[in-house]
């Protein structure tokens, strides 16, 4: 069972590379398609800040994920590993299609799937699902909102320049921008497969020790190899890029330059990082996406294209139910077929 738990773990960080492979859209779309850096220049500055987001930073999220979803005594080795294969089979059918689905919702989703068939309704912490059902829509809107605001402002600040200064200056303050995104998304996104691989070691007595950094399963701290393996899976992931979704993000939804890509930016950075101090996972991709809506609405609403904004939704609406029954089937599959 130690060998078999420890592959998982091995399966928790395949999941995060392809969280950062996706979500590598979300941190680099607004930098790369106004020309600020070249797509491997703008993946290697969000990898980073991905990176650095594992020091001086609480594990508000990870606790969220590992300990308030589902109830501990429901997690077992095989409902975690149909919950990651469920997780990464649907980010993968819809990184091949382009679309900037939220990899969280499809773990949470995957999560509650298989919690479901293994303990029942009582399985889930429904307090917790409801507010990061919630947050499904509002971080959209907060986004959106932000993104609005932010543009609004920096307009108006900016309305007595020259459109050549404004450009040089932001091109300049995006790189700012994308370094705070990046770090957002390092917080909120690889703290979830922190959750799960110390949820999963929680559940086995031999490896409980190994979970916290002083050995004590009580304590509320995770373990710096946890910590620095999970940052260094979506770093990578962040620097292999998924550009299917960098190009529907950067100059599908709507036409940025510099000061709309700093705006955006900006909103989705500010919403991730005050909703991650609160220990609330929501979705970069959510985020990001609305901020983008926001900005470009600003300019005229004729600049966004809204039918791609409908195909997204879409995508978003199916993450939550197709994850949940992809999971149930793999884990009713798992436990008929895997002896441990």
């Amino acid at each position: 069972m130690v060998t078999y738990t420890l592959l998982i773990v091995v399966v928790a960080l395949v999941f995060d590379f392809f969280n950062g492979v996706k979500d590598a859209a979300n941190s680099v779309a607004t930098i790369v398609s106004t020309r600020v850096l070249s797509p491997r220049k703008a993946v290697l500055w969000a990898a980073f800040f991905n990176f650095v987001a594992a020091f001086g930073f609480e594990q508000n999220v990870a606790r969220t994920i590992g300990t308030g979803l589902v109830q501990p005594h429901v997690v077992t080795p095989h409902l975690v590993l149909a919950a990651l294969l469920a997780a990464i089979l649907w980010t993968v059918l819809c990184l091949r299609r382009g679309l900037p689905i939220s990899v969280s919702h499809a773990l949470i989703g995957a999560l509650a799937g298989a919690a479901l068939v293994r303990g029942g309704m009582n399985a889930l912490n429904w307090s917790n699902i409801g507010v990061i059902a919630a947050f499904i829509v509002l971080s959209s809107l907060i986004g959106l909102v932000l993104g609005m605001g932010i543009m609004v402002a920096t307009l108006w600040i900016c309305r007595h320049k020259a459109p050549r200064s404004v450009d040089r200056s932001f091109r300049i303050m995006q790189l700012v921008s994308a370094a705070a995104y990046s770090l957002g998304h390092g917080l909120n996104d690889a703290q979830k497969t922190m959750g799960i691989i110390f949820v999963l070691l929680l559940s086995q007595p031999a490896l409980q020790s190994w979970a916290t950094h002083d050995g004590d399963p009580t304590s509320k701290h995770l373990a710096w190899w946890i910590i620095l393996t999970c940052h260094a899976s979506i770093s990578l992931g962040t620097y292999m890029g998924g550009w299917k979704v960098v190009h529907t993000l950067g100059h599908r939804v709507a036409r940025l330059r510099p000061v709309d890509g700093f705006c955006a930016e900006t909103g989705g950075a500010v919403t991730l990082l005050v909703l991650s101090h609160f220990g609330i996972p929501v979705s970069t991709t959510h985020t990001i996406t609305g901020a983008i809506f926001g900005v470009g609405s600003v300019r005229r609403w004729s600049a966004v294209r809204w039918s791609v904004g409908y195909e997204i939704a879409t995508a978003w609406v199916l993450t939550l139910p197709v994850s949940a029954a992809l999971a149930a089937a793999l884990f009713a599959l798992i436990s008929r077929f895997v002896q441990t």
